[in-house]
């Protein structure tokens, strides 16, 4: 079977990529697509290596082992989870090369060479399709199996206008993040953050609010989907804190949601993160 270097490094990579997205996701891991994007085209270089001259030595166990925690370490590296997420990252690829070699049991395509590594003749556009759908598939069984925690802390919130003391109900459970890097995203009541709020911020008109602050020349507001008992598709007003706390830890720029009513009937809390 002639084997195509190229093909061979644009699927071990889309692979790679795919897996390495899903463990962060999974994880809560804050993610940078250029560090994935590097994680995954190592491992796809690593996967050309195994098939040249003299070089097929690396396909040993051991050398798959440090390929994966390399690979884990240069999209992740520095991270506080990053055990976490590299473990979910060999549970992702051993989920997947099950699949693919259940399909093969069955008299599927043939998706893998010798090592286990990932190449095929099929339609590119058809495999990474599969990859995508994979990779949808895998972060949808493990959020949804992922184990609920739900404990207080105190959450110090920094805005433009000023800073604030909050107290928060961490749950796992709540899984609004933000799309861009991934991190949870604060909810928090309006009424506990009135006194910091920019002047244009109306919890209870997030759309007429982002048109106010373009107008004033900023670009500190966005709109943030979500959906909650009785509300299908809903839209919160959020503006980007300078700084965020968590029991004196801090938990960087994260995006604070506004509430337009409480959060908690009795007041035990005004604002709710994820898990951090």
């Amino acid at each position: 079977m002639t084997v195509y270097i190229d093909l061979l490094f644009l699927l071990n990579l889309t692979a790679n990529y795919l897996l390495l997205l899903a463990a962060g996701r999974i994880a809560g891991a804050v993610l940078r697509r250029w560090r994935i994007g590097l994680g995954g085209a190592l491992g796809a270089l690593y996967a050309v290596l195994i098939f040249l001259p003299g070089l097929g030595w690396l396909a040993a166990w051991p050398c798959k082992l440090g390929a994966g925690v390399l690979m884990a370490l240069a999209a992740y590296g520095g991270e506080r989870g990053l055990f976490r997420v590299t473990v979910v990252f060999f549970g992702a690829s051993a989920a997947l090369a099950g699949a693919v070699l259940g399909l093969e049991l069955l008299g599927g395509p043939m998706l893998t060479l010798a090592g286990g590594v990932f190449y095929s003749r099929l339609d590119l556009r058809l495999l990474l399709v599969v990859f995508v759908a994979g990779y949808f598939v895998l972060s949808l069984f493990f959020r949804r199996t992922a184990a609920r925690d739900r404990r207080l802390v105190r959450l110090d919130v920094v805005l433009d206008g000023g800073g604030a003391a909050l107290s928060a109900l961490v749950d796992t459970g709540h899984s609004l993040t933000d799309p861009a890097t991934n991190r949870p995203v604060v909810v928090a009541s309006a009424q506990a953050l009135a006194g910091v709020l920019p002047p244009w911020a109306d919890a209870a008109q997030p759309i007429q609010s982002v048109e106010r602050c373009h107008a004033s020349g900023s670009r500190g507001a966005r709109l943030v989907p979500y959906r909650a008992v009785g509300v299908e598709c809903g839209m919160l007003l959020a503006v980007r804190a300078r700084q965020v706390s968590a029991d004196g830890r801090p938990l960087g720029r994260l995006l604070v949601a506004l509430s337009p009513t409480p959060l908690d009937d009795g007041g035990g809390y005004q604002a709710l993160i994820g898990g951090i």
